[in-house]
C-alpha cells in the first residue's frame, strides 16, 4: 500500500515540484482524479495497481463482444485483433471514469474474456477517495480526454523486458483459460516482437514510460496529492 505521510523523495524516482499541480484545498474537498496505468499486455498492470490500496477500475471490461462487426482482424489471419485499440469501447470507459470522478460509483460491464462477452453489469463505488487507478493496455488511448475533462492525476506506462513480459503474459491466460493455446502462441510472440512499439505508441500517446518503482513513486505523489501536466498530441 503506498505511504502518502513521506516526503515525495522516499521514492526511488524523485518528484519534481515544478511539473506538478496540487489538488488540494483547505476550503473545498480535494477532487477525484485518475491515474490512467497503460502498458503492454502481462506487464505487471494488475498487480502493481493492487499494491496502491487505491480503487482500481479495470479498462478490460470495456471490450466489445465477439459478434460486434467493428472489432479489428489481425492483418492476414483471421485472428480477432484484441490488441487492437479498435477491440476497446473507450467511449464508455472514458464514461465511467468521469461518472466516477463526479460521483464516486458507476456501472460497469462483467466481461468474460474467455468468451469475449459481456455477462452482466455491476456497481463499482471508490467510497471517498480522492484517487483512483484505472488500468489496462489501452489506458494511453483516452489520456488526452481525461486531461482534458480534468479528470487526470497522471498516466504512466509500465514496461519491463519483453521476453519477461511473454512469460508473465502466457503463463496468465493459461491458467485462467482466456484463449485457446495456438491462438495465445501466436498473440504472445506477436506482441513480444511488438513490444517496443507498442511502449512508444503509448509514450507518444501521453503515458509516461517507467519501472515498477518510479510508477509506484509517482503514484505516492499522486495519491498525497499532486497531479502531473501530461503533455499530449495535439
Amino acid at each position: 500500500m503506498l505511504d502518502t505521510n513521506r516526503r515525495p523523495g522516499w521514492s526511488p524516482a524523485r518528484v519534481n515540484a515544478s511539473h506538478c499541480c496540487s489538488v488540494s484545498s483547505r476550503s473545498l474537498a480535494p477532487p477525484t482524479r485518475v491515474v490512467l496505468l497503460a502498458g503492454p499486455s502481462g506487464s505487471g498492470k494488475s498487480v502493481l495497481a493492487a499494491r496502491t490500496g487505491l480503487p482500481v477500475l479495470r479498462l478490460d471490461d470495456f471490450y466489445k463482444e465477439h459478434h460486434d462487426p467493428t472489432l479489428p482482424r489481425v492483418p492476414g489471419s483471421t485472428d480477432i485483433d484484441w490488441d487492437s485499440a479498435g477491440s476497446w469501447d473507450a467511449d464508455a470507459a472514458v464514461a465511467a471514469i468521469a461518472e466516477l470522478c463526479r460521483t464516486g460509483r458507476t456501472n460497469v460491464p462483467v466481461y468474460d474474456i474467455a468468451t469475449s462477452s459481456r455477462t452482466g453489469t455491476e456497481g463499482f463505488r471508490i467510497e471517498r477517495s480522492p484517487l483512483f487507478v484505472a488500468e489496462g493496455i489501452f489506458a494511453a488511448d483516452i489520456v488526452a480526454r481525461c486531461q482534458e475533462l480534468g479528470l487526470l492525476a497522471d498516466a504512466l506506462c509500465l514496461r519491463g523486458r519483453p521476453s519477461t513480459t511473454f512469460r508473465r503474459r502466457l503463463v496468465r491466460d493459461l491458467r485462467e483459460g482466456r484463449k485457446s493455446v495456438p491462438f495465445l502462441l501466436r498473440r504472445g510472440w506477436r506482441l513480444m516482437r511488438d513490444e517496443r512499439r507498442i511502449v512508444a505508441r503509448q509514450t507518444a500517446l501521453g503515458a509516461h514510460p517507467c519501472a515498477k518503482d518510479e510508477a509506484l513513486g509517482r503514484l505516492a505523489a499522486a495519491a498525497a496529492g499532486r497531479c502531473r501536466r501530461v503533455t499530449v498530441p495535439e
